[in-house]
């Protein structure tokens, strides 16, 4: 769906989406103990909880379910969120059997505002269980079946994200 002349799409809109197309993925798939929530109220999506760094864990996440984005080379992913100021990353998810691999950008939110973080698909860096992996190429955008937001800063303790919409211009 278009929504104006400058020919941005909306990915997800909060606003009319609900939470079911959502999944969390926390490091407890490794034996970790951070605990998140993903709800959608009031408009926005809210992705909480709290990240423990007990047990070589660490990180907190959410994604889409697998399905095809219709992402195209030279987009550019545009979000808004409001956060409590710690570094997000917004991750890509490929339709390819790769464990704990995506393609990764650095959201930095601002403690309790409202801000629209533009990433273009050439700025995101393939990542495998959080390393930069140089040689993987950049991103593929017809391959990209899933997007989401991860916390995985090293900080123990709780978080907050809000996201309001997800656009591709």
């Amino acid at each position: 769906m278009k929504t104006n002349s400058t020919s941005e799409t909306v990915l997800f809109d909060f606003a009319s989406v609900t939470a079911a197309g959502w999944q969390i993925v926390n490091d407890d798939v490794m034996g970790g103990i951070s605990t998140s929530r993903f709800a959608v109220t009031n408009g926005a999506a809210v992705f909480s909880g709290n990240v423990s760094l007990e047990n070589n864990g660490g990180f907190a996440s959410i994604r889409t379910k697998a399905n095809k984005l219709g992402l195209q080379k030279g987009d550019v992913l545009l979000v808004r969120v409001r956060g409590d100021g710690r570094e997000y990353s917004l991750n890509l998810y490929l339709n390819k059997p790769l464990i704990a691999f995506s393609y990764r950008a650095t959201v930095q939110t601002k403690k309790d505002e409202w801000i629209e973080v533009k990433v273009p698909l050439d700025k995101f860096e393939a990542t495998s269980f959080g390393r930069v992996m140089k040689d993987a190429g950049a991103v593929k955008p017809e391959e990209v079946n899933a997007l989401g937001f991860m916390l995985g800063d090293k900080k123990a303790g709780p978080f907050k994200l809000e996201i309001e919409w997800i656009m591709v211009e």
